[in-house]
Order: C-alpha cells, then sequence, then structure tokens
C-alpha cells in the first residue's frame, strides 16, 4: 500500500513539473512576442507615449494643488486646551484677600481666584453665581439664598453655608473695613432649617440681588484669625480659592516695580476647569509701563488703556470697544462755594458746548441722563434746556459782581478725562469765570484728599451705574458724606423720598414714575451734567481668544464671565461635513 501511493505521488509530481516547465516557457515566449519583440516599434508611437505621460503627471499635480489650496475646507484652526494667559494691570497688590481689594490689580485677581453668591450674567444683568436660588419675598424684605451642591474649594474641601455665613460677619464687622460693607450694611444673617440662607433687610430692596455680588471665604481656614489682622493672615498671600482659577506662585519681574502672579486652572471650579492652564497677571505703576509690556510681547493683553493709547500699542495687537453701564459726569459742590448756587450751575449748563466736550472722547456714547436704557425702560424724560452763550455769559457776569467768579475743577488722569476738563476750562473762562483746572493721579491719595473732603467745586469723574437702576448712592443726603458716593453733596428731602421709594417697590411701574419724577428734580437742581459712556477698551493678542463680543459690560470686571471660553493654544482640526 506504501509502494501504491508513493509511485502516485512520484507521478503527480513529474506531472506537476512538465506543467510547470511547459508554462515557464510558454511565458518566456509570450513576453518575448508581445514586448520585448515590440520596443522596436515605440518609436512610432514616441509623441503618442509622451502625451499621455504628460496627461498623467499634470493630473497628479492637479491633485496635490486641489488638495494644498482647499484644505481648509475640510480643516483649520481650532483653540483647545493648554496654555497660560497674560494681562496686565495697574496698582499694588497689598493682599489678596478679597474683601480688601480696592486696586485694579487686587480686583483682577478677586475675580479670577474667587466666585460671588451672585454675579452679571452675559446679558448685563444681576444672576446667580455660587447660589442655585435666590427668592425674595413679596414685599422684598426677605431673600433666601441656597448654595450650589457640591461646591468645592481649591484644596477640595466642601463650599458650604458655613462659609457663607462666616463671610457676611466679617463683612459687618467694622473692625473689618471691607470694600462690601455698604452692601449688608443693617441687614440680618441667619440659616433656615431648609439649608437656606436668609437674607433679612431693614427696608425693602428690589434690587438686593445685586448686593448678593461679594465673594466668599473659607471658614476652615480663617475661624481663627483675629479680624483686627485679617489682612495680614498668611490666607491673603496665598489663599484658598473658590472661583476659575487657584494661586500657583508669585515672582518678581523685570523691573523691582513688577510683580506677576501665577494662577492655575482650578478643577473644582462649579462652571468647570478652564481651557486655560494658567493665568499670570502682570502688576505695573503706569499706563505707560503697561504699553511697554505689550509691546514687547511680555503680556498678552490688558484692560487698563484706553482710545487715547491707541496710537501708541503696536498695531499686532486687537482692540475691543464695549460701553460700559458707567457714566462720566460734571459734579458740581453743591453745599460749598460758588457752585452751591443753583442759578449758576444751571448758567454753567445753558453755556457750556456738549457737542464740544463730547468730542474730546472720541468713539463713545453721549449719556444726557444718570440712567440707562438697558436698566428701567422710562416712558418719559425731562426736557434738557438748549445751549445760549450769550444769555449764560450775560447770567454769570450779575452773578459774579465786581470780581469774576472763580472755580476749582479737578479729574483724574484717566482716558479722556483730562481733554474734557480742559475744554470745560476753557469754555468757562470764555463765560467770564476764572477756572482752575488740575489732573490728578488716579489712586487713594486722590480719594482720600480730594473725593472724601470734597476739595473742589466741580468735579469731572467716572462712575459706575451698575446692572440694575440705583442712585440712591450717588444722589441721596445720608451719602452726602466722606465715606459716601454722593459726589455733588446734593440734599433734597423730596428726592431721598423718591430714590428710596424707587429702590423698596418691587412694582415696576411705581418704580418708573419714581425715577422719571427724579429726574426731573435732577434737571431742575442741576447737581450734575451728563456727559458720555466710557468704553471698556481691552488690547489683545490677535493669537488668542477673550470675551465674545456678545457679552454686555456692566464693569470692566465682567470681562471675565464666559472665563472657561478664553484660550491660547490652538490645533488643527479637520471639519466634519
Amino acid at each position: 500500500m506504501a509502494n501504491f501511493f508513493k509511485k502516485s505521488g512520484q507521478k503527480i509530481f513529474n506531472k506537476f513539473s512538465r506543467a510547470s516547465l511547459k508554462a515557464g516557457e510558454e511565458s518566456k515566449e509570450h513576453i518575448k512576442e508581445n514586448l520585448i519583440d515590440r520596443f522596436s516599434h515605440i518609436e512610432n508611437v514616441r509623441l503618442l507615449i509622451l502625451e499621455w505621460g504628460l496627461l498623467v503627471l499634470a493630473l497628479m499635480m492637479l491633485a496635490a494643488t486641489q488638495s494644498f489650496w482647499f484644505g481648509d475646507s475640510y480643516a483649520g484652526n481650532a483653540f483647545t486646551t493648554g496654555g497660560i494667559y497674560t494681562e496686565a494691570t495697574i496698582g499694588d497688590v497689598n493682599s489678596m484677600n478679597p474683601l480688601f481689594a480696592t486696586t485694579n490689580s487686587e480686583k483682577v485677581l478677586s475675580r479670577l481666584m474667587f466666585a460671588t453668591v451672585a454675579t452679571n450674567d452675559y446679558s448685563g444683568h444681576a444672576g446667580i453665581g455660587l447660589a442655585k436660588t435666590i427668592t425674595p419675598s413679596e414685599d422684598g424684605k426677605v431673600w433666601k439664598v441656597r448654595l450650589r451642591d457640591d461646591l468645592k474649594w481649591s484644596d477640595g474641601e466642601a463650599i458650604t453655608n458655613e462659609d457663607l455665613l462666616f463671610t457676611t460677619e466679617l463683612i459687618q464687622n467694622p473692625v473689618i473695613n471691607s470694600v462690601y460693607d455698604s452692601n449688608l450694611r443693617g441687614v440680618t444673617v441667619s440659616e433656615s432649617e431648609e439649608g437656606e440662607i436668609i437674607f433679612t433687610l431693614p427696608s425693602a430692596y428690589a434690587d438686593f440681588i445685586t448686593a448678593l455680588n461679594f465673594p466668599v471665604l473659607p471658614e476652615h481656614v480663617l475661624k481663627d484669625a483675629d479680624p483686627k489682622t485679617l489682612v495680614e493672615h498668611s490666607f491673603s498671600k496665598s489663599p484658598v480659592t473658590s472661583g476659575a482659577f487657584s494661586f500657583n506662585a508669585m515672582q518678581s519681574g523685570a523691573s523691582s516695580e513688577e510683580r506677576v502672579y501665577y494662577l492655575a486652572s482650578n478643577p473644582y471650579y462649579y462652571k468647570g476647569k478652564t481651557l486655560l492652564n494658567s493665568f499670570a497677571v502682570h502688576t505695573y505703576k503706569t499706563r505707560e509701563k503697561v504699553i511697554n509690556a505689550l509691546n514687547s510681547g511680555s503680556v498678552t493683553a490688558t484692560a487698563e488703556l484706553t482710545e487715547v493709547d491707541n496710537d501708541k500699542v503696536s498695531a499686532t495687537f486687537l482692540r475691543k470697544n464695549s460701553s460700559l453701564n458707567s457714566g462720566a459726569f460734571i459734579f458740581f459742590n453743591t453745599t460749598n462755594g460758588a457752585t452751591k448756587n443753583a442759578t449758576l450751575r444751571a448758567a454753567i449748563r445753558e453755556g457750556i458746548s456738549l457737542e464740544k466736550l463730547r468730542g474730546e472722547a472720541a468713539e463713545t456714547v453721549a449719556l444726557d441722563y444718570p440712567l440707562l436704557d438697558s436698566q428701567i425702560k422710562l416712558t418719559s424724560f425731562p426736557a434738557l434746556p438748549g445751549e445760549n452763550f450769550e444769555a449764560a455769559k450775560e447770567k454769570i457776569a450779575g452773578l459774579s459782581g465786581e470780581e469774576p467768579i472763580s472755580l476749582n475743577i479737578v479729574t483724574v488722569n484717566v482716558g479722556f478725562l483730562p481733554k474734557v476738563t480742559e475744554e470745560l476750562g476753557r469754555e468757562l473762562t470764555e463765560l467770564g469765570i476764572n477756572a482752575h483746572t488740575t489732573v490728578y493721579e488716579e489712586g487713594q491719595e486722590f480719594v482720600s484728599n480730594i473725593i472724601a473732603k470734597r476739595n473742589y467745586d466741580i468735579l469731572v469723574y467716572e462712575i459706575e451705574l451698575g446692572a440694575d437702576p440705583d442712585l440712591l448712592p450717588y444722589y441721596h443726603s445720608s451719602q452726602a458724606s466722606t465715606t459716601g458716593l454722593n459726589l455733588s453733596n446734593y440734599r433734597n428731602a423730596l428726592v431721598d423720598d423718591l430714590l428710596l421709594g424707587a429702590r423698596d417697590t418691587t412694582d415696576e411701574n411705581l418704580r418708573v414714575k419714581k425715577y422719571e419724577s427724579f429726574l426731573a428734580h435732577w434737571v431742575s437742581d442741576v447737581p450734575a451734567i451728563g456727559l458720555y459712556r466710557p468704553n471698556l477698551t481691552y488690547y489683545y493678542n490677535k493669537n488668542v481668544r477673550t470675551f465674545n463680543d456678545g457679552v454686555r459690560i456692566v464693569t470692566a470686571l465682567d470681562r471675565f464671565c464666559d472665563l472657561n471660553s478664553w484660550a491660547v493654544t490652538k490645533t488643527t482640526k479637520n471639519k466634519t461635513p
């Protein structure tokens, strides 16, 4: 049997070998006949071969060119996670405790590192922040706040009601002298059995939610701190935070006056981790230093400059202008000096050219009244007197007597204010007034020596008007003090009642009527003259993404409301069809 299979296999192998040899011979003959023997014919068809070769080459080059030219149609650059955003600010950082933030640098650090109970949203109105809900009673005297679930500090500890109660107690402590003290003055704070924090007001306040725009401090870190020395606590140099970023390190900059504060993205931030890995705040003393930092590439952006500085900034930087809920006004001191005479104030308003004054503040929006349309919709406005130079000059001459009236006009070196003040002084001189103008540098010294003491006849100044209408801080007689914001020292019992009534009522129609009545007194008594709405002028590197153009900016710090979408790092991504 074995021999049978052996012989059969041998036969099959021999047969396969003969077939293979035959196929090989036939293949060689076929190649020779159909390829090698035909090479001699190439000369006859060489042009045709060349044409086809060139056509194939052209098609290949066309495909490559199309791929290069139209690559952006299916791929493009997109911002992604990573990188560091650097911003230049002005002012020293004496403390990183947000309760003491007064300089621009301190305010920026506070906003980046600390979330607030309530906050201005994308639409420019007060909304929720750390709070899950904020609920007022029908009469507006009791407000209930419930914090969001699962809030955490940057060290991983939970943010609780105890932290909120602890913070409000600190703010209300007169020893602390916090910048948020006026928000909670006279307010009683307690915790309900349902786990809500209850704010009980001494009187109704329809917009109390705006007063809740304050940061919360960690009780587990500061509970044993002496309020008298809180500003010196280690927390002020290395805080535990609740905002988009946590503190990382501080180092001296290129000059002895520069400091750089490095912040790291906070993974426990209630809005989620930012695209940016880190944020660096460079602090400087002057705007000139900020301009130099921009032009040298030391920083990515700044909000410390204005349109006035545009020619000094490198063209490689882009610029955004956003009208703030603020106003530039001419404030008259209504209790001291010549400007306590309402007839003189009215004559000055009649004699100056608002068109020329506003012309010194290019790219700004004119402001006639201290209320904005975005704050409240009024049905009517009192008429403003028209300009009449000759009539005003005659009235002023009648008030002057033998000597011309002398007025001390002051302002600060911010934006267009110096140029507007210079023009105002020139116009007052033409009206027969002996006008002395002084431009001060912005800072605590100006606030203490000029603002607090009301050491002026006329003040040209910018004030924040806020997200919602509340003019009590600026025109109520209780604020005509060294610590108040009634910069005109304006006192009118009827106006006091109107402002309190407008603040107290939750009836929108009634509030409109009260503010319309207030404006009638404001126009008649002339405590101030409206000029324009200042802009947030933001210079930034063209290769970064900053705040969205659709965000309505109430204060300059509201540029950070969409901080999670800011980015500096790009990557190439294919586009979906």
